[in-house]
């Protein structure tokens, strides 16, 4: 996968945390790289999510944000300055795809970014894969029964009745379990689908 180093500008960022000294590095460090900043140390809205986040995770609780289990619906970035397993564990567990250690440094704010939002990014498209290969495989009983007509109504075996599907999708350029879906449905009679593998 190819990634493009991102162009921060007009982003908006939430700083989960205490106002400190590391909060005031951070935020003069990104609104140098054109990102709006807010700091709070209240629970995150579900229904108001900026495109980065930046946790605590050495104070941070489970509650902070509206998403856990490693499925973070934005980037996010932990600000860690203890090397405590748990604490560790609380930021991979909130979906961290990078960490700022603390005190924060002005150089290690825009690789820990890049790298977070490169991350999501990577996350975001695996999770889509794998919804379209699960959509997929529920519609498999499909393709089955396809391919037991066919081979009742052509008297063929798997091997040929599968093929007359696959070229018969791949010539009209959709998904063979949608191919599948219009034979059984009538909307493909046999001849159609059968020209198409002859």
């Amino acid at each position: 996968m190819t990634t493009r180093t991102p162009n921060f500008t007009g982003w908006r960022a939430v700083i989960l945390s205490e106002e400190d000294g590391n909060t005031g590095r951070l935020r003069r460090q990104l609104g140098l790289l054109g990102i709006a900043v807010s700091i709070q140390w209240t629970p995150l809205a579900a229904a108001d999510l900026p495109d980065l986040v930046l946790i605590d995770a050495d104070r941070g609780w489970d509650e902070l944000l509206p998403f856990s289990d490693a499925a973070p619906a934005c980037p996010v970035v932990a600000l860690l300055g203890s090397e405590a397993p748990g604490r560790i564990s609380f930021a991979l567990r909130h979906g961290a795809g990078a960490m700022i250690p603390k005190p924060v440094a002005a150089s290690a704010v825009y690789p820990a970014l890049v790298l977070a939002v490169s991350i999501h990014a990577e996350r975001m498209e695996a999770r889509r894969r794998i919804d379209h290969l699960e959509e997929r495989l529920k519609l498999r009983p499909i393709v089955f029964a396809a391919i037991v007509r066919l081979k009742a109504e052509r008297h063929i075996d798997d091997e040929k009745a599968y093929a007359i599907l696959r070229d018969c999708a791949m010539r009209r350029r959709m998904p063979i379990e949608q191919l599948a879906a219009f034979f059984l449905g009538g909307s493909e009679t046999l001849r159609e689908v059968g020209r198409c593998g002859s």
